[in-house]
């Protein structure tokens, strides 16, 4: 278990003009035990952590983190019961209906990776109006993981890639690493420098394969619910502490 003691969270974990982090990505994971432990319905762990996330993205601005990622539904989250899956896409609903503006005022850009199959047309149609509105934004790029699986992610990259060679596009040989990070749901952001998971497993959960080669994982055992700013810090100095050395030799 992590503890996070004020005392120790050095200045440095919000002076982000002399460090690397860009880029952190968080698997909030704990909603349902969190409910379960209170004798509460699953939708209220869900509902408590919705005001988790809007405080996280609060902090990620004021820390000046230009990319936050947010695990929210994995392709393999389907196989909940049914009424769970509705009132998480209902959930879903909601938070775009009243979020979007505010995000906008806060020049926060909202974008969503995943697949749109399973989707109902009415949260297709928010998220593409939401993405519309917030597109030109600067502030933070906030990024949802929906309907998404790292694996599959992987097959839809090499699915494309193959299409443009088929096509006369691409040639076999040109195909690096590079190309296929530009093939991915999105091309166009660095990887996470940091993952952060809640609720105790220590496991990425098919999130972000391709992305985490060189990521710093951070494991907390407290559930998302409970998540808070000093949770927050604590992962980010324990990111400090690490010597990133992608695999070579200090």
């Amino acid at each position: 278990m992590l503890r996070v003691m004020k005392s120790n969270i050095r200045s440095k974990t919000v002076d982000q003009s002399e460090n690397s982090l860009k880029h952190i990505a968080i698997i909030m994971d704990g909603n349902g035990r969190w409910a379960k432990s209170r004798r509460l319905p699953k939708l209220a762990g869900h509902k408590k952590g919705v005001d988790v996330v809007r405080e996280t993205v609060r902090q990620c601005v004021d820390l000046n983190i230009k990319y936050l990622t947010l695990y929210a539904f994995s392709s393999e989250n389907w196989n909940r019961p049914i009424d769970e899956v509705n009132s998480l896409m209902n959930l879903l609903k909601v938070y775009l209906t009243k979020e979007i503006a505010k995000l906008h005022k806060e020049n926060i850009n909202i974008s969503f990776i995943g697949s749109r199959e399973r989707l109902s047309r009415s949260i297709i149609l928010l998220i593409e109006d939401a993405e519309k509105i917030t597109k030109n934004n600067k502030k933070l790029q906030l990024i949802v993981a929906l309907n998404y699986g790292g694996q599959e992610e992987i097959v839809s990259a090499a699915r494309e890639i193959a299409k443009k060679v088929q096509l006369g596009i691409l040639d076999v040989e040109s195909i690096d690493d590079k190309v296929f990070s530009n093939n991915l749901y999105k091309s166009n952001c660095p990887e996470p420098d940091l993952i952060i998971r809640t609720g105790g497993e220590k496991r990425l959960s098919n999130f972000m394969l391709w992305q985490a080669a060189y990521s710093e994982l951070v494991f907390q055992d407290i559930p998302w619910p409970e998540f808070t700013k000093e949770n927050l810090l604590g992962a980010i100095d324990e990111y400090h502490k690490r010597d990133r050395r992608y695999g070579v030799r200090s």
